[in-house]
């Protein structure tokens, strides 16, 4: 009854300061202590007893009041980081005015001329026992910096250190580093749960990430040197908790373990406040790590903390992430994001007997960021095979959402992360390691490595993605480029994959349909290049694959590049047949347990991305040379790209960057995996291209002289000729006599001279930057939806969009 009471009158309250058109003075207490000192509303109630209009209509009709709502709710937020919370009343008072912030934030944000009020200091603010410069604080600053004392609050959101029963703490005084949240990164006491401290921590947690959101109600700008005042303040020197915070946001982050005890069902027989937690702290680490405060990122200097912190505006969160430099922190960071990764592909006997957390995508983000601010991690996780504990998940996550539209941004960063690993030679030598684990996906069962699950899941997303991916090839292509020297052995399923990509991408319609599609053709012979320069002896499957599909190799050498051919072949494009027309017997087979990846449903929320850079803009060339290190190639510009080493301008644009295009259409056609019905009911996606771009002989010749097939060709010269006599001298039927023979086969001194290894390497750009920004938003906002922090509010960061 009482919590009735408690909700009715909080709604009264609502509606006298939505009804009152005088305003109402501040120093009224018995009218604003409605909002907080009587109440006991949960933060859903706030959002279901405060509707939008109602805040609307405030803000419009009686800003004054709105103003001092906001202002009075930050003065308990601040008396409480005072005085510590010693009472059960004070702590709900703290609670209460949390929720409330969270629910009007958004709607101050939402309109411009609001947006200055945080920043903008009331008069006669300041606080009791402060000199007059302190007393100007502007409100954002007061409430930021209570939001961070009240998380290192004694008896509210941490354990109590006292020693008796009248001791009290100091909470000017306290030492927040002995309060840290979670053993783990530089700690090492694991407090005891307390599912009181995680709900409380959660609420200020979800009131500092709205804080934080103005970033979604403004345009999306390049510039980054615009940065976000709430963040940029929270993480830098005048916060002294900065340091005890991020460690234990880190630490809850990497040491939670949804499985727990590993009962079935546990996760519906108890709630699980630390999942709460750990998805807020997880989303305020990403949040934070967006900006590294404006300056170009350093790395770390041998001085001191102190020292480095007085150096200006540097964001301590990025700070303290680029330092953390002992091998047992990388351990404990990289196996907990490995476990959480993992969980939604665990499989049980028992249906739905185990939790299965949401929070992956916000996860990848975290260890981008890890990997971009931390070299030292990034070598810490290529060193030894746990790499491929994060590969896995990552392919297994691009499969599962390859058709649904809404998850076309988990794509990219799935895809990003493959990239910026690829550039490090060691991810090409841990792709060796055979693939045992057996994860449930929709793929053909193979024996192999773990380089040949990269190759087949590539190929699955390329030939049954939806149209949206198609600005990924690039990197997809690439990424197989980059690791394509350091593959060892080839299972005949994944050379069969490799095989079908250049047969498809090679049709001469396709490769005059685009200006920029016979690049992925040039990427796919820079990888067998690779593999066989580099890596001949044990990859039979894959010479045998170029011997039976050598047809392609000669049609590519002979492909008719004038007028009347290539107006021939864009006639035969809708005419196209199925070139996914032979499928070997364990091709059609998928993995047990495995479920095809299926559409959004109807209904479902997505944000819109801004468009990704081209990859000549998202890489750089680097040259590996003979002790293994890694030269930087310098860029050619068009007049250069005709030079004599036709390998150093595989994959060289040959038109403009392809950066201005939208997500939603691309200039290339995919068509060519698809069968002749299937075209008819698909829309052409090069029609848009085409309608300002016709090839010409002079653009073909351009492209097609420096097309690297000097070796191959040189393989299939020697090689046929031998395999062809076999099998008339033996009469071999059986692909296993001949794969034995070419096992044992050698070219050495036949091919041409082995070409410098080439590898493109991610560099960060601002076109990626405003992509990240814009994406890590977009999942935000789609995963507070209990309560719906930013639902229907006027964000212009990214357009909400129903699928």
């Amino acid at each position: 009854m009482g919590s009735t009471d408690s909700k009715l009158n909080f709604r009264k309250a609502v509606i006298q300061l939505t009804t009152k058109t005088q305003p109402v003075e501040a120093t009224d207490d018995a009218f604003w202590d409605q909002f907080w000192a009587d109440t006991t509303t949960t933060v859903q109630d706030v959002f279901a007893l405060v509707p939008a209009a109602e805040i609307r209509a405030v803000r419009e009709e009686s800003p004054s009041n709105l103003a001092t709502l906001c202002y009075k709710a930050v003065e308990k937020l601040v008396q409480g980081a005072e005085s510590g919370c010693p009472t059960e009343r004070e702590k709900q008072v703290i609670l209460n005015c949390t929720c409330i912030l969270s629910r009007i934030l958004p709607y101050i944000f939402e309109d411009q001329d609001w947006r200055g009020f945080f920043w903008s200091t009331v008069p006669g603010a300041g606080r009791a026992g402060l000199d007059d410069d302190e007393g100007a604080r502007p409100l954002a600053e007061s409430l930021l910096l209570a939001i961070a004392d009240l998380l290192f609050c004694p008896d509210f959101t941490v354990h109590s250190h006292r020693r008796g029963p009248d001791s009290v703490e100091n909470m000017q005084s306290i030492d927040s580093c002995e309060y840290i949240w979670e053993a783990g990164v530089g700690f090492a006491q694991s407090p005891p749960l307390n599912y009181i401290h995680d709900l409380n921590r959660t609420e200020l947690l979800r009131l500092l990430l709205t804080c934080f959101s103005e970033a979604m109600y403004l345009p999306s700008s390049t510039d980054n040197t615009v940065l976000n005042p709430w963040v940029t303040f929270f993480c830098s020197t005048e916060n002294r908790h900065a340091l005890p915070l991020f460690t234990s946001l880190l630490n809850v982050v990497c040491a939670y373990d949804p499985v727990g005890y590993g009962i079935p069902y546990n996760h519906l027989l108890f709630s699980d406040y630390r999942e709460q937690l750990v998805e807020q702290a997880v989303q305020i680490l990403i949040v934070t790590l967006e900006h590294d405060g404006g300056v170009p990122h350093r790395p770390p200097s041998p001085s001191s903390l102190e020292e480095h912190e007085s150096a200006g505006p540097e964001n301590l969160f990025v700070n303290y992430l680029s330092r953390i430099h002992r091998e047992e922190d990388f351990d404990f960071v990289l196996k907990g994001l490995a476990r959480l990764l993992t969980n939604p592909l665990t499989q049980t006997y028992l249906p739905n007997s185990t939790k299965k957390i949401q929070f992956h995508q916000e996860l990848l983000v975290l260890f981008w960021k890890l990997c971009d601010f931390n070299k030292k991690f990034l070598f810490f996780v290529l060193k030894s095979s746990d790499v491929l504990d994060i590969l896995v998940p990552i392919l297994f996550y691009l499969n599962d959402a390859r058709a649904d539209q809404s998850r076309v941004g988990l794509m990219h960063i799935g895809v990003f992360i493959l990239l910026l690993l690829s550039g490090e030679r060691n991810f090409g030598v841990r792709l060796n390691k055979p693939y045992s684990v057996h994860v449930p996906m929709d793929i053909p069962v193979f024996t192999g490595t773990h380089a040949d699950l990269l190759i087949v899941v590539f190929h699955k997303i390329i030939t049954t993605g939806h149209q949206r991916l198609q600005p990924l090839f690039d990197c997809l292509l690439t990424i197989v480029v980059n690791v394509s020297p350091y593959l060892k052995s080839l299972s005949m399923v994944a050379a069969n994959k490799l095989l079908h990509l250049l047969e498809a991408f090679s049709t001469s319609w396709f490769l005059f349909s685009v200006a920029q599609n016979h690049h992925l053709v040039f990427f796919l012979l820079e990888a067998f290049n690779n593999i066989i320069q580099y890596q001949f002896d044990g990859n039979c499957n894959l010479v045998y694959a170029i011997i039976r599909k050598r047809n392609v190799f000669h049609q590519l050498a002979n492909l008719p590049s004038d007028p009347a051919a290539i107006q021939k072949a864009l006639q035969r494009k809708r005419k196209s047949p199925d070139v996914i027309s032979r499928t070997g017997s364990q091709e059609t087979v998928s993995m047990e347990g495995s479920h095809p990846a299926v559409p959004a449903e109807p209904g479902t929320l997505k944000t819109s991305l801004v468009a990704i850079p081209g990859i000549e803009k998202l890489t750089e060339k680097s040259q590996v040379s003979e002790d293994g290190t890694m030269v930087s190639v310098p860029k050619t510009g068009r007049s250069q790209t005709a030079q004599s080493d036709q390998h150093a301008v595989v994959g060289t644009s040959d038109t403009e960057s392809n950066s201005g295009r939208d997500n939603e259409v691309s200039g290339r056609s995919t068509d060519v995996f698809y069968t002749e019905a299937e075209m008819e009911r698909r829309p052409l996606s090069s029609a848009s291209s085409t309608s300002f771009w016709a090839p010409t002989p002079e653009w073909a010749l351009s492209w097609k002289c420096k097309l690297p097939l000097q070796t191959i060709m040189r393989l299939l010269q020697v090689l046929v000729p031998q395999v062809e006599k076999i099998c008339i001298d033996k009469g071999l039927t059986d692909e296993s006599e001949i794969l034995k023979f070419l096992q044992h086969g050698t070219l050495v001194g036949l091919l041409p001279v082995p070409h410098p290894i080439l590898i493109r390497k991610y560099q960060a750009n601002a076109g990626t930057a405003m992509w990240f920004r814009t994406y890590m938003w977009g999942v935000v906002y789609l995963r507070n939806v209990d309560p719906p922090i930013w639902y229907d509010t006027d964000v212009r960061l990214f357009e909400i969009q129903k699928m």
